[in-house]
């Protein structure tokens, strides 16, 4: 019974989830004729639409620890994020706009869903070219940040489920450094209650969202840098599993 409950909730939320973004997929072909800027703004609504409707639907709620470090940040900063499910690229797109995140071109092709994508100023990449899709990332990733406009990566490379672990990329702090911006840690456990990319199962539960302090990057090489951010993440994910957080 609880199976066959969680099951039809997740179908309500998948039901909802494609016609909110066939929705805002289709307002973003004329909105395309404002400024991009104002055309992310009103795009950018479609990620709290899915968060809230996650949480309507599926009991996904979550709290932030930290949030008062924001009030630090005054000007564009380099997230470097834990990444598990899909969850986390819709909650910190709205929580640091305006940011751009890192996605595979492919996606873009897709009608609605992609158009809905281009409008939220993505940085798309071709995966099958590994070098020059980092060299696009660091690219686009500097002109972004450039542009008043935070980048948000996951260091993991793609997404890890709950539980496992990945060696952390330094791409991110090389980025950070060559642009002279600060970077901020974060960590979450989205994913045991939104599953992988490969689950259609949700689980109800609080998702606990942790903000790191605010990385000064002029102060080590970007190995140590990204040395520091894995251990803190991994850290504070065990604190949030083992409920000290």
């Amino acid at each position: 019974m609880k199976h066959a409950i969680l099951f039809l909730r997740s179908l309500l939320f998948t039901l909802g989830y494609f016609i909110f973004t066939t929705l805002y997929g289709a307002l973003s072909l004329p909105l395309r004729l404002l400024p991009p800027r104002q055309c992310h703004a009103i795009i950018i609504s479609w990620t709290y639409v899915i968060i809230w409707w996650a949480r309507i639907t599926c009991g996904i709620s979550w709290r932030i620890i930290g949030k008062e470090k924001l009030k630090d940040i005054n000007e564009s900063v380099l997230v470097l994020s834990k990444h598990q499910c899909a969850w986390e690229t819709f909650f910190l797109q709205g929580l640091f706009w305006p940011a751009s995140t890192v996605l595979k071109q492919e996606l873009l092709k897709l009608p609605f869903f992609g158009w809905g994508l281009a409008a939220l100023r993505p940085i798309a990449i071709d995966r099958s070219n590994p070098r020059e899709a980092l060299k696009q990332v660091k690219a686009q990733g500097l002109a972004r940040l450039k542009d008043d406009t935070n980048l948000i990566l996951f260091p993991e490379g793609t997404r890890v489920p709950f539980g496992k672990r990945v060696k952390y990329a330094r791409s991110g702090a090389d980025i950070a450094k060559a642009a002279n911006k600060q970077i901020i840690p974060v960590c979450h456990d989205a994913g045991r209650y939104w599953g992988d990319g490969s689950s259609f199962i949700k689980k109800p539960g609080c998702i606990t969202v942790v903000i790191g302090d605010l990385i000064d990057c002029s102060k080590n090489d970007s190995k140590t840098i990204t040395q520091n951010v894995e251990q803190w993440i991994e850290a504070t994910l065990t604190d949030i599993v083992e409920g000290k957080l």
